[in-house]
């Protein structure tokens, strides 16, 4: 009785509807906040079901994001990760809502904070902990870093470390797609703070007049590295900059409105419509980088409040587990689980080498050639340099 009388006062809950006969709750349908359109008629539907399954993955691989990008500020911390690292708390729901949305043979290109993309395109944890340490069980053998990442396996041609220099990339493998008749669809990321890069413009342009399939993904996370977007964009209205390329305005803080987003777009790239930009609006709780204490251009307060009413974790999982479609306990093993797998992967990265220097001659060409330079000789044979990525 308890339950049915649950499941009556969500159905009256703005937003929140429990449908499928005898009350199951193997299916959750609710509503997402609006999309906003620019250049077309319609967008995708608000109304999106979640199944358990589903929910259960996404609150899985959020939760997973976040643990590793703790752990990874922990590593910087501990000086095991040199150089820069920019971490994904807070932009857990961008990657694994959009990575939910794609298809199988759809490819992901992104700037410098890329882990998150790493791990959902199959790099297994211990991979990236070994990465970001620069050992030699990365997944470029320790010589990428935190802003390399790269697992054309899983369709993701990596992070870049240049400003909006990926774009024009995205756009080439989607010419690809186009040029071969292949239905796949690149998703090109980028930030708020290189939404003024010329060379975005320019592609936007190619990409339109050719009708490749690529979708631009602003990740509008309010700060280009300590510059707020009102003060570096005379227009903020990121998902209208296409001009001529439609676009659509996602609120990125709620995984299942990302998946939504994401499945539409990629639909209609697939229907030869062109590219279309989508505009996901974020948020990040740490600094640009790990050297930014990310509080001198915006309060704690902001980052609290932000925590505390929007967090993309908290709120799916308050909202799957107050509709039934997953108890509490579940949600707690999952997090036990997520807390073990990274705890494991961490300890068997730092027990790896880092790369022997050979390995610096090799993954410059297709093909590593010989070279001998100054007596060092590397005409060897090596597994570790002919070892594909």
């Amino acid at each position: 009785m308890q339950l049915l009388q649950r499941m009556r006062l969500l159905s009256q809950s703005p937003g929140w509807t429990i449908w499928r006969r005898y009350a199951s709750v193997n299916e959750l349908t609710f509503d997402v906040t609006p999309f906003k359109l620019h250049k077309l008629d319609s967008g995708p539907d608000t109304k999106v079901t979640v199944t358990r399954e589903e929910a259960l993955e996404l609150l899985k691989q959020m939760m997973l994001v976040r643990r590793l990008e703790t752990t990874a500020s922990n590593m910087y911390k501990e000086k095991h990760i040199r150089g820069f690292c920019h971490l994904y708390s807070g932009q857990e729901a961008v990657a694994a809502g959009m990575k939910s949305g794609m298809q199988p043979g759809d490819s992901v290109i992104t700037a410098y904070r890329c882990h998150a993309w790493a791990l959902n395109s199959g790099v297994k944890p211990k991979q990236i902990l070994a990465e970001l340490a620069g050992r030699v069980s990365g997944c470029v053998h320790g010589k990428g870093g935190s802003m390399h990442f790269y697992y054309p396996q899983g369709n993701f041609f990596g992070g870049c470390a240049i400003v909006g220099a990926q774009v024009p990339l995205g756009t080439g493998i989607a010419f690809a797609y186009k040029y071969r008749g292949e239905k796949n669809v690149n998703f090109a990321l980028y930030g708020d703070g290189a939404a003024n890069q010329g060379q975005i413009y320019e592609v936007m342009n190619m990409a339109k007049l050719w009708k490749l399939p690529c979708v631009f993904v602003c990740e509008n996370n309010g700060y280009g590295m300590g510059t707020s977007v009102e003060r570096s964009s005379a227009s903020t209205e990121y998902y209208t900059r296409g001009d001529y390329v439609p676009g659509l305005w996602v609120n990125a803080m709620d995984v299942v409105a990302v998946q939504q987003a994401t499945k539409w777009a990629g639909e209609y790239c697939r229907q030869g419509h062109g590219p279309l930009v989508l505009e996901m609006a974020t948020y990040r709780y740490f600094g640009h980088s790990m050297s930014d204490p990310g509080t001198s251009y915006r309060t704690r307060e902001e980052i609290q409040e932000v925590r505390k009413h929007r967090d993309p974790i908290t709120g799916f999982r308050e909202k799957v587990v107050s509709g039934g479609l997953i108890d509490e306990e579940e949600a707690k093993a999952i997090e036990k689980e997520v807390r073990s797998t990274i705890e494991s992967a961490l300890a068997e990265a730092l027990k790896d080498p880092e790369p022997p220097m050979d390995l610096l001659y090799s993954d410059v060409y297709a093909e590593t050639p010989n070279v001998a330079i100054r007596g060092t000789s590397l005409e060897r044979e090596s597994q570790v340099l002919r070892t594909p990525f």
